[in-house]
């Protein structure tokens, strides 16, 4: 293995050691650089060669979370081509990584409201990207105009989020009341939206 391949190896160690940390009752600023090392299997010195602090860690770990939370919902698109149903098939998917990746939500759902701005400010970016994604997703695959695509992303957005968070730390049967009653409410929310195109209710 080159020194590149094993610096990578040992930043990608690092990630999910940090990651491992975080459960129900502990968040970003309540691990320390040395828990953190000790889990990775590295000195604490050895750190400082993948990252300047625990903040850049910790910012670090907000981008990986956004990013799996993006490749998420273009794997739900990938399952929607193959004949899925749209709301279905995305809030299903979005379960399925719920319940393999619960610390990766939980660090979203936390630092979104967490005392570090630059934290809040870093989920804020994931979960707007998260919006144009799916407004893109929505104009493509609808024809809604960019307005009504827009809102109906963002509410869709907060929705299963809500949802994600009420679900973390359900039982199989508590998370499939969960994601019902959200596909039901994703349902309001789309034909709200086609509902103010056809009766010409365009926010200016």
């Amino acid at each position: 293995m080159s020194r590149q391949e094993q610096k990578l190896r040992t930043r990608r160690a690092i990630i999910e050691a940090a990651f491992s940390l975080l459960d129900e009752r502990r968040s970003l600023s309540s691990i320390s650089l040395r828990e953190v090392a000790r889990a990775a299997g590295i000195a604490p010195t050895s750190f400082y060669r993948h990252f300047k602090d625990i903040d850049e860690l910790g910012l670090t770990l907000v981008d990986e979370a956004g990013l799996a939370l993006r490749q998420l919902m273009r794997q739900a698109r990938l399952r929607i081509a193959s004949g899925g149903g749209v709301i279905s098939t995305s809030v299903d998917t979005f379960m399925e990584f719920i319940t393999a990746n619960n610390n990766v939500f939980r660090l979203l759902l936390r630092e979104h409201t967490g005392t570090s701005t630059a934290f809040r400010a870093a989920v804020l970016r994931e979960i707007q990207h998260f919006n144009v994604e799916l407004t893109d997703y929505t104009i493509a695959s609808t024809g809604l105009p960019y307005k009504i695509a827009n809102l109906q992303a963002e509410a869709m957005v907060k929705l299963v989020f809500s949802a994600g968070a009420e679900a973390l730390d359900a039982t199989d049967s508590q998370k499939k009341k969960v994601a019902d009653r959200v596909k039901l409410q994703l349902r309001f929310v789309a034909n709200g939206a086609h509902h103010a195109v056809k009766k010409r209710q365009l926010t200016k």
